[in-house]
C-alpha cells in the first residue's frame, strides 16, 4: 500500500519526527521580539534620525508579532503531540511531566532572578508564580514584567486543551478549534463596545484563536489532504489575510484602537501566520527550501525560550548600568549608532545567557523527559521541532 503524503517515511512528508524548519520559524519570531526591545522600545522618544534609520526602527514595531507566531506554533505542535499520544496510557501524566520540565525550571528561575534583583514588585511576582501574569489589572497589579503574560496564556492552554483533545474525536475537535476562531473576534468586539479594552491584548479568553489556529492547522495535516492541497491552502490564507490587511487598513483593521481592528487584527494575524507555518513545512521538506533550515535561525529557534524570558532583562540591567557608568552609551536623539551599541552588546549577551541557560541548565531537565515518552507508534507520526518539544514563548510591547 503506498505511502500518504504525510506519513513520516515518504520522502516528502510535511509532518516528521524532527521538522528543523520550526527551529528556523521560532528564531524569526524570537528575533522579531528581540529588535522590538532592542531597537524600538530603547529608542521611544528620541528624535533627529535619519530617514532610513527611523523607517528601520518605526519597522521593527511590529516585532510585537513574534507573540502571534509563538501561539500558532504552540497550538499547532501541542495539538499534534495531543492527538498522536491520546490513546496511549498515562496520557495526562505523561503530557504534563514534559511540559513541566520543559517550562518550569527556566521559568522559576527567572521569577528568582527578578526577585533578588528586584527588577519587579512582590504582588506581580506572586501572580506570576501561579501564572496570572497576563491578567494582573483584575488584582490592580501593574505587569511589571512584559515577557510573563503570554507565558501565562499558553499555561492556560496546557491545562484546559489536553482535556478537550481527549474527550473529542478529530472532527468534533476541528469543530470546537474553528468555533474559538469565530467567537474570539465576536467577544473581542462586544468587550470594546462596552469599554472594556484593558486585556484585549493579554486575557486569555481574548487571544485563544491563536492557539486554535495552530491545532486546526495540526489536524488538517493529519488527514488525507496531500501535498499540492497544503500549497493550495498555504497560498489561500496568504491571500484572504493579505485582502483582509489591506481591504480593512482604511477602516482600522490594523489597529486596536478602532472597532474593526479591535475584533479582526488577530484574526488577520492569525490567517497569515498560518499561511507561512505551512509555507516553511512546505519548504523544510522540500530540496528549495535551504532558507527554512538556515543553521543561524536553527540555533536562535532553539534558545528562543530562554531568550524569551531574559532578553528583556537584559536590555534593563544595560540601561540601569549606562545610566550609572556611561551615560555615553545611552541612545539620545541623533544618535543610531547608539541604538545599534545597545542592542549588539545587550543583545548580545542576551543570546549567549540564552544559549548557557539551554546548554547547561535547561538540557539536564530535557533529557529527564525521556522518562515520558511512549513507545513509537509506527501508525502515528511523533512529531516535534526537533528532539524536544515546543517551547513556550512570545511577548508583545503592550506588556512590556
Amino acid at each position: 500500500m503506498p505511502d500518504s503524503p504525510n506519513t513520516p517515511n515518504h520522502r516528502d512528508a510535511l509532518l516528521r519526527p524532527i521538522m528543523p524548519e520550526l527551529d528556523a520559524l521560532r528564531g524569526v519570531a524570537i528575533l522579531g521580539v528581540l529588535a522590538l526591545h532592542g531597537f524600538y522600545s530603547g529608542s521611544s522618544g528620541l528624535r533627529g534620525f535619519s530617514r532610513p534609520a527611523q523607517f528601520f526602527l518605526d519597522l521593527t514595531e511590529w516585532g510585537w508579532l513574534g507573540v502571534n507566531l509563538f501561539f500558532i506554533l504552540s497550538g499547532f505542535l501541542i495539538t499534534g503531540i495531543l492527538i498522536d499520544s491520546r490513546k496511549r496510557a498515562h496520557y495526562y501524566r505523561r503530557f504534563y511531566a514534559r511540559r513541566a520540565l520543559r517550562i518550569l525550571p527556566a521559568y522559576y528561575g527567572l521569577l528568582i532572578l527578578l526577585a533578588v534583583l528586584r527588577q519587579t514588585t512582590a504582588a506581580y511576582l506572586g501572580l506570576s508564580f501561579v501564572y496570572l501574569a497576563n491578567v494582573t489589572p483584575l488584582f490592580g497589579v501593574a505587569e511589571d514584567y512584559g515577557p510573563l503574560w503570554s507565558l501565562a496564556v499558553e499555561e492556560h492552554y496546557y491545562l484546559l486543551w489536553p482535556m478537550v483533545v481527549r474527550w473529542l474525536n478529530r472532527r468534533s475537535l476541528a469543530i470546537f478549534a474553528f468555533g474559538i476562531c469565530v467567537a474570539e473576534p465576536i467577544v473581542r468586539a462586544l468587550a470594546f463596545q462596552h469599554g472594556f479594552t484593558a486585556g484585549l491584548a493579554s486575557y486569555t479568553w481574548f487571544v485563544a484563536d491563536g492557539l486554535a489556529s495552530g491545532g486546526l492547522l495540526a489536524i488538517l495535516l493529519r488527514t488525507s489532504v496531500s501535498r499540492r492541497q497544503v500549497v493550495q491552502v498555504s497560498v489561500a490564507l496568504f491571500l484572504s489575510g493579505a485582502a483582509l490587511a489591506a481591504g480593512g487598513a482604511s477602516f482600522g483593521i490594523l489597529t486596536r484602537n478602532r472597532l474593526l481592528g479591535a475584533a479582526l487584527q488577530y484574526s488577520v494575524i492569525d490567517v497569515l501566520f498560518s499561511g507561512l507555518l505551512l509555507f516553511f513545512l512546505l519548504a523544510g521538506s522540500a530540496p528549495w527550501g535551504k532558507l527554512a533550515r538556515n543553521r543561524t535561525l536553527r540555533f536562535i529557534g532553539r534558545i528562543s525560550y530562554g531568550l524569551y524570558l531574559i532578553h528583556l532583562l537584559v536590555f534593563r540591567l544595560y540601561d540601569k548600568a549606562c545610566r550609572r557608568f556611561a551615560p555615553s552609551l545611552l541612545p539620545t536623539d541623533g544618535h543610531f549608532s547608539i541604538v545599534l551599541v545597545r542592542f549588539a552588546v545587550a543583545g548580545g549577551a542576551a543570546i549567549l545567557i540564552a544559549y548557557l541557560s539551554r546548554r547547561f541548565f535547561e538540557e539536564p531537565f530535557l533529557r529527564l523527559k525521556d522518562r515520558w515518552r511512549p513507545a513509537m507508534d509506527e501508525s502515528v507520526p511523533h512529531v516535534s521541532a526537533h528532539r524536544q518539544d515546543s517551547p513556550s514563548n512570545g511577548d508583545f510591547p503592550q506588556s512590556a
